[in-house]
């Protein structure tokens, strides 16, 4: 309080923290990312989706955002690019902030195997993810359960069970 009783000016809020996503695993080069990140270096794309959510029923959106085989890649994902076995064996789990993870593999999104234009979404609706964080997006799918919201988590690497080509 102020001399007299009166109340002071309310004390300056910092803004609230950036959401951003860890793109880890088998990569040369580790990143931190933001919707902003994704928004503004890598070409964006568009998929108008529609999926069965358990909890709400189906769902109509349409996204937009980096292919994530395009942002994964220039990480350096730690396979010989020109070697199809190697690159086969390289998985993905992407981590949502609320703990749901969903797993892809390398030859989902591979334009050489199913090419599947998986996207890292920077919109949804019109509307930006700033506020939340970045949205996965896998359009082939039925049911929603690959759609992971608030992404914390890209990793990336080869599976256990496989050995190098």
């Amino acid at each position: 309080m102020r001399a007299g009783g009166r109340p002071g000016p309310a004390p300056a809020q910092a803004p609230p923290p950036v959401p951003r996503f860890a793109l880890a695993g088998e990569v040369r080069r580790p990143a931190l990312l933001t919707v902003t990140d994704l928004r503004n270096g890598w070409r964006q794309h568009r998929a108008a989706v529609t999926f069965d959510c358990a909890a709400n029923g189906p769902q109509r959106h349409v996204f937009e955002g980096p292919l994530l085989r395009e942002v994964v890649a220039d990480a350096g994902p730690a396979f010989d690019a020109r070697k199809r076995k190697d690159r086969s064996r390289f998985l993905l789990a992407v981590t949502g902030g609320d703990g749901h993870c969903a797993v892809l593999s390398w030859a989902e999104i591979d334009a050489d195997f199913a090419n599947v234009p998986v996207l890292l979404a920077t919109w949804m609706d019109g509307r930006p993810l700033e506020p939340e964080g970045s949205q996965l997006v896998v359009p082939s799918d039925r049911c929603g359960a690959r759609y992971v919201t608030a992404i914390a988590r890209v990793w990336v690497g080869a599976s256990p069970f496989a050995h190098s080509a």
